[in-house]
């Protein structure tokens, strides 16, 4: 009997893994992370469906994850002013992105923001309610004779002005992506491409200064609309990320680490 006991002991040994094989979790990766002694550990692995950038611990309280709402109001309203910018089909004015930027982009992703801080994640929060207020900002700079700022210049001064409030945007994006940087593929992207827009989008308002025809460089606003595009796509895959799982899908999307996850102990 103490033998049959001791090769079932050493067999379960054999059969569970180690940390080094959990390379790709992919799917939704709400799996725990397998420890260094092939126990389940407490903590999960980084997920952007989540906004969560690291190894973190679920909430002690039940309560839905708002990141999916907050990431479809980004994605869209990203969007909608990214084909402006690249000027498909012959769009120039941005006053359709005003809707979205108060309502969607702005207030439910603020709303959101909130939520995940209630829910203890500091990093998921502070990007949703700072990209809220960014989406509210834009809104009101943007409504036509609302509070008349763009009048309030002259010649070139506001796209001066819009240029360096932009890039002011892209140093605050820059920070949050140095946080993805041991995340997921998908999620450092995004924020990649976020930064990557704001710099095309500043110093093409800048450059007007530099125009004959007092007006932003076209070439760079084009290229700021295009990784636009593909941020507003990524927020998407996330969002979806976050809403998939074997109870309502057929599939799940991929997720891709970057590298192995494990719980060890600090040294």
């Amino acid at each position: 009997m103490a033998a049959t006991a001791s090769s079932s002991a050493i067999e379960t040994r054999q059969q569970v893994p180690r940390a080094h094989e959990y390379r790709d979790y992919g799917g939704n990766p709400l799996a725990h992370v397998m420890s260094e002694t092939g126990s389940m550990s407490a903590r999960l692995p980084a997920f952007g469906g989540g906004l969560q950038p690291g190894l973190y611990k679920p909430p002690e309280f039940k309560f839905a994850n708002p990141v999916p709402l907050g990431l479809s109001g980004f994605a869209l309203t990203t969007f909608i002013l990214s084909c402006v910018n690249l000027g498909i089909r012959g769009l120039a004015a941005p006053s359709l992105v005003i809707g979205p930027a108060l309502a969607y982009g702005g207030f439910v992703q603020l709303l959101a923001g909130m939520w995940d801080i209630a829910l203890g994640n500091v990093f998921g929060g502070v990007a949703l309610s700072t990209y809220g207020g960014f989406w509210i900002s834009i809104a009101i700079i943007l409504i036509p004779g609302g509070f008349n700022i763009e009048k309030s210049y002259s010649g070139t001064d506001f796209y001066t002005a819009f240029g360096l409030y932009i890039l002011g945007w892209m140093i605050v994006t820059i920070m949050f992506w140095l946080c993805t940087l041991k995340s997921t593929v998908v999620f450092s992207a995004l924020f990649w491409c976020v930064w990557m827009a704001f710099i095309f989008l500043g110093c093409g308002y800048l450059d007007a200064k530099n125009s004959p025809e007092q007006v932003p460089n076209a070439a760079l606003l084009k290229a700021g609309g295009a990784f636009g595009i593909v941020a507003g796509f990524l927020a998407w895959y996330l969002m979806l990320a976050g809403l998939l799982d074997e109870g309502n899908s057929f599939f799940v999307v991929p997720v891709l680490h970057f590298v192995c996850l494990s719980d060890k102990p600090a040294a």
